[in-house]
């Protein structure tokens, strides 16, 4: 059912993956690689097309320079900063609640519960688009950050939600009910308890919707409009206009706005892949 893993398999298995692992990494990264590439080269090659070669003068410090001071690019970043973390926050404060609610208490229509929370992520956005953004004007949220940041966190707290409520599942019980015996309030428990066993888990959430939400581009495009609400993944596009196309500035712009994200993971690094593999093994 399973495949058989490399270990259990012959030498010349072994050899071939361990061939063959270093050439899919490089082929994984080759855009990323590519776009690297262009952001350290002058316009002058793009404009003889030497789109691939070797660039013909290293002009990196030039290329972000403009990036950051000649252009929109902080404040984008500071836009995305604002709608990011406050979503994060709220997305992991509403779902260790509801997931607690969901994982702990047994009640008549607690799977109805459940289900309503993750039938959201089976909705295309394509079909949210219209009356979300009706929404947002009729309560003159259009365009601002505020708007982008509730928008974020009532659609993402149904995966929240699944995540920590099975997560809470797998918690032993007796913990609880232990609690419970010596007369501690509920929302002590909940505090006490269950919320610092949690936190491998929240770490690992918190790694998952920062990178969704940084990395959003159609709710970006869809529910804001300009420099003062925009974040960096909408604002690279207004390179095209201020820039006429200019590639390896967006290029430029692009590997700043992907820092973010990657610094996030590898700093958090330990507690994401301890949240992910909690529970796997006994």
């Amino acid at each position: 059912m399973f495949p058989t893993p490399i270990e259990k398999r012959s030498r010349q298995w072994q050899i071939g993956y361990q061939a063959l692992l270093p050439i899919v990494l490089i082929i994984w990264l080759l855009p990323l690689i590519a776009v690297a590439v262009f952001s350290i080269k002058p316009e002058a090659d793009f404009v003889n097309g030497n789109y691939w070669g070797m660039p013909s003068s290293f002009e990196m410090f030039t290329n972000y320079g403009k990036v950051f001071f000649e252009s929109d690019m902080p404040r984008y970043l500071l836009n995305s900063v604002f709608i990011t973390v406050p979503t994060v926050i709220g997305c992991m404060v509403l779902s260790s609640m509801t997931g607690f609610a969901l994982g702990v208490y047994k009640f008549k229509g607690n799977l109805l519960i459940f289900f309503m929370f993750i039938a959201g992520n089976f909705v295309p956005f394509q079909i949210l688009m219209v009356p979300v953004r009706d929404l947002t004007l009729a309560l003159n949220l259009y365009d601002t950050k505020l708007g982008l940041v509730l928008f974020h966190i009532a659609f993402q707290t149904g995966f929240c939600t699944l995540f920590m409520r099975n997560f809470i599942r797998a918690l032993p019980f007796p913990l609880i009910e232990a609690a419970r015996v010596e007369g501690v309030a509920e929302w002590r428990i909940f505090i006490f308890v269950v919320l610092p066993l949690m936190k491998p888990a929240l770490a690992a959430l918190a790694v998952l919707i920062f990178t969704f939400i940084w990395n959003d581009y159609f709710w970006a495009i869809v529910l804001t409009q300009g420099p003062d609400s925009q974040p960096v993944t909408a604002g690279i596009t207004s390179f095209n206009s201020q820039f006429r196309s200019a590639y390896h500035l967006m290029s430029a712009g692009s590997i700043v706005a992907a820092l973010p994200p990657v610094a996030m993971f590898f700093l958090m690094q330990k507690h994401f892949i301890a949240g992910l593999t909690l529970g796997a093994v006994k």
